[in-house]
């Protein structure tokens, strides 16, 4: 039975209820619904304005009770120097799919920075080679920090190297999370040595222009490309595009707005040369890896169903629980 009210989640509350090992369960679960054809595809809203956008993602989510989710994320670069305020901030608000009733309201933060680096992980699974131990994190924000958690959960990573445009950005990561994980990593000033040791590499980056060049992948890799969200951003070489088994976490997107569509706009592939979205290969209907030389780009532009599976898990633990705060609109 349904509690009267809307739920409203604090951030806080968000972080203490979603662990990264439910959110990885959570979002393999629902990219095998939308492999086997039972979650509608969805698309991006966005608007933009002079300092940054909005963009509106939304999904219908099958379960015990089926739920419409949505998400409302702001995006403005300049905001740390301008404001001391987050790049991105955010709203998801859960219906009820049987009458439209509001269920909750919760932060975004915390559940895009798990759910993107549960995707990452989940793509892992079934794309990088099982011994992989040796990986790059490029981007060494809040987000690398999640990928290099999520990822440790399904490879046996050893050593680690971390690169970002701030290098002391870098070493603050390599200490913390070395300890946090208790695996070696290592500061590095250029990436371009480290990618061509590493056979997991991740790029969580805010780039506009590649810097993973096609030269320095070494046969095998396995590529999480997690920063290209949005039509000018940028981080792998359209040629090593052109060249790998690119699996999307969903093709319209890809082609449209991640470091696949940069590819397909200097005229290296296209749309068919994208071999599938990554709940085919979850859902069994494609294979994954099937080579040990095969180097394999996940294109991650973050999708409606992430936030969906995410965000309903913390609702109901929120349910459970007795946390929140419910506040009727109607009243």
């Amino acid at each position: 039975m349904q509690t009267e009210g809307t739920l409203l989640l604090r951030r806080s509350d968000v972080e203490g209820l979603l662990s990264l090992r439910d959110c990885i369960y959570a979002v393999e679960e629902v990219f095998r619904l939308q492999g086997q054809g039972k979650i509608p595809r969805s698309e991006i809203l966005g608007v933009k304005t002079p300092n940054g956008g909005l963009h509106v993602k939304a999904g219908l989510l099958p379960h015990d009770t089926s739920y419409l989710v949505a998400k409302l994320n702001s995006n403005f670069p300049n905001n740390r120097t301008r404001f001391n305020r987050p790049t991105i901030q955010g709203l998801i608000a859960i219906f009820d799919a049987e009458n439209g009733s509001p269920l909750a309201i919760l932060d975004s933060m915390d559940v895009t920075i798990k759910r993107t680096a549960a995707a990452s992980a989940v793509a892992a699974k079934y794309l990088a080679r099982i011994s992989s131990s040796v990986g790059i994190i490029c981007g060494c924000g809040q987000q690398g920090r999640a990928q290099l958690r999520a990822i440790q959960t399904v490879l046996p990573l050893q050593e680690v190297y971390a690169f970002d445009s701030n290098f002391e950005v870098a070493r603050i990561f390599a200490a913390e999370l070395s300890r946090e994980l208790k695996i070696d990593i290592e500061a590095v000033h250029n990436p371009k040595a480290a990618i061509r040791r590493s056979d997991v590499l991740v790029t969580s980056t805010t780039a506009t222009g590649f810097f993973v060049h096609k030269e320095d992948v070494p046969d095998g890799a396995f590529i999480a490309a997690v920063g290209a969200d949005d039509t000018h951003k940028q981080e792998l070489d359209p040629a090593l595009m052109a060249s790998a088994k690119v699996v999307a976490d969903s093709l319209e997107q890809s082609c449209t707005i991640g470091d696949t569509h940069h590819a397909i706009a200097k005229g290296l592939m296209s749309k068919e040369n994208v071999y599938a979205d990554l709940g085919e290969i979850v859902a069994g209907k494609k294979s994954g890896r099937v080579s040990g030389n095969e180097i394999i780009i996940f294109d991650s532009t973050g999708i409606a169903i992430e936030d969906a599976a995410a965000a309903a898990l913390v609702y109901a633990k929120a349910s459970a629980r007795g946390i929140g705060n419910r506040f009727t609109f109607a009243a």
